[in-house]
């Protein structure tokens, strides 16, 4: 949306002069392509925009247009200006949808992204634990501690002889 003073501006007439031209044709603006702000909105725009801190104390309510609006003002107010930027406008517009696609077209991708790697992240997760598991060395046996009694055949039950030198 782009506001009448705004629109004015651009088509390098006076806003009073757009809208004394989309007054005397009506019927080319219907309600989705153009539409007078409340006063709420009104306050709302002053108070965000601080180029048009003049519309604070006006006692009408500017109208908004549209991207159809805006290049059918261009068409009733029938400059060279109006005419040259009514081109920027289409231009601008269609940029604009370009750029929501991809970004829709981008965010359609990454949404099928994460559902693919979430289906298979517990596969995923289990093959990274194996690999950690098989990355680490095997615990060396403990020995017990203490005394053994090793049996041996030829020492079981005798009693070993010292041989006196």
């Amino acid at each position: 949306m782009i506001l009448d003073a705004d629109l004015a501006r651009l088509y390098g007439v006076t806003t009073r002069r757009l809208n004394q031209q989309v007054r005397r044709n009506l019927a080319r603006f219907p309600d989705d392509f153009m539409f007078h702000l409340t006063e709420d909105e009104k306050a709302e725009v002053v108070a965000n925009c601080s180029h048009l801190m003049g519309l604070r104390f006006s006692p009408s309510l500017p109208l908004a247009f549209a991207e159809q609006g805006a290049i059918m003002a261009a068409s009733v107010l029938n400059t060279a200006r109006a005419v040259e930027a009514s081109v920027f406008v289409v231009r601008a517009f269609v940029k604009l949808r370009e750029i929501l696609a991809t970004h829709k077209e981008l965010a359609r991708r990454l949404t099928e992204l994460e559902q693919h790697v979430r289906g298979q992240g517990q596969q995923i997760q289990a093959i990274v634990e194996a690999i950690r598991k098989l990355m680490t060395p095997p615990e060396p046996p403990k020995e017990a501690i203490g005394f053994r009694v090793r049996e041996h055949p030829a020492v079981y039950g005798k009693r070993a002889r010292r041989n006196p030198t």
